[in-house]
């Protein structure tokens, strides 16, 4: 059994009890976005920490993998 993560989890509560109301509308979907940003900032780091422990990995491979992760996460914000 999975458990939701609690951003979702809330953002289904907003848009169950306050559906309609156009500030909780944005509310909602804004903790969605944040969560999938989250998530792939999570996805990257844990490849950069796979790709750091790997000797044969170049660390411009490491720093590109990073720096476009972080510029991707500016963008959303």
């Amino acid at each position: 059994m999975t458990t939701q993560p609690e951003a979702l989890r809330l953002a289904d509560q907003l848009g169950v009890r306050y559906s309609g109301f156009p500030s909780c509308d944005e509310a909602a979907a804004e903790l969605r976005r944040l969560h999938a940003v989250n998530k792939e900032l999570l996805e990257a780091l844990i490849h950069i920490g796979f790709a750091a422990m790997d000797i044969t990995c170049e660390r411009k491979t490491i720093r590109d993998a990073a720096r476009a992760t972080i510029a991707k996460a500016e963008r959303q914000a």
